[in-house]
């Protein structure tokens, strides 16, 4: 069991980030990545889409006998992460939970602001995780559907990212937001716009640490190896440009292989 893998996916190359937090926190680990590049991005599907795509990939990853599952896709964990837990026998960790903790945690005010997929905002899922923490918190919601196509075409930053960053975050900002979550995976590649918008009057909230230390005390048997573990990164469909993004990500040349989903 300990010589296991930690399966994460997400819908493409965001959830490498993540990724990269499992990898510092517990680096004697083995870890599979799966991102599923053929059929991003999840935030404009339906629920029925989103849970079917989730637990295909669940399945894929089980084919490599993981000893736990990460679902580094906010899209995904605000949708299908009960399912997930229902279906397969190892324990599945989410992002919503530990990404609203943190923001609970940092905000002052209690006036907290959340990005998102417009499926990941449609579903309340942050809202609902923050209000439970926190019954006295107000929370304000944006869906940011052109940020993922942005992120995956590689387009991190430049005047067209920061155009679409400061429309989209004007309206958090004329809530008098102190703490805004990125509720997506991705969201953290163009961390440094967004930061150039808000300036320091709001605390940026990436919960890739956070998540990452979820899975250290939840994960059931630890490698005894001192050796680092080995890292594979799956796509479903191998690009040059998520081949680019993961360089910059990961710092490293990682190899990439491109693998079928198994659909019923």
């Amino acid at each position: 069991m300990p010589e296991k893998p930690i399966g994460i996916f997400d819908s493409g190359v965001g959830g490498l980030t993540v990724l990269k937090a499992i990898k510092k926190i517990l680096p004697h680990e083995n870890l599979i990545y799966f991102g599923d590049t053929a059929r991003v991005p999840y935030g404009n599907r339906s629920p029925n889409t989103i849970i079917r795509y989730s637990v295909e990939n669940a399945r894929l990853l089980q084919k490599f006998n993981i000893k736990a599952l990460v679902v580094a896709c906010n899209t995904s964990s605000s949708y299908a992460l009960e399912i997930l837990k229902r279906e397969f026998p190892f324990p599945v960790i989410g992002v919503v939970k530990p990404g609203a903790k943190a923001a609970v945690n940092k905000s002052k005010s209690k006036r907290i602001g959340i990005i998102g997929t417009e499926a990941t905002i449609k579903s309340g899922a942050y809202r609902k995780a923050i209000l439970s923490l926190d019954p006295f918190a107000t929370v304000f919601e944006k869906a940011c559907p052109l940020f993922v196509p942005l992120i995956e075409e590689g387009w991190l930053s430049g005047k067209v990212t920061e155009l679409v960053a400061e429309k989209y975050l004007q309206d958090l900002m004329d809530k008098d937001i102190d703490t805004l979550v990125l509720g997506c995976t991705h969201y953290p590649l163009i961390k440094d716009t967004i930061k150039k918008l808000v300036k320091d009057k709001v605390t940026l909230i990436d919960s890739a640490m956070a998540v990452a230390e979820e899975v250290e005390k939840k994960l059931p048997h630890r490698r005894k190896s001192e050796n680092e573990g080995v890292v594979r990164i799956l796509v479903s469909d191998k690009t040059e440009r998520f081949e680019r993004i993961a360089k910059m990500i990961m710092g490293e040349d990682t190899l990439i292989e491109e693998v079928s989903i198994d659909s019923e």
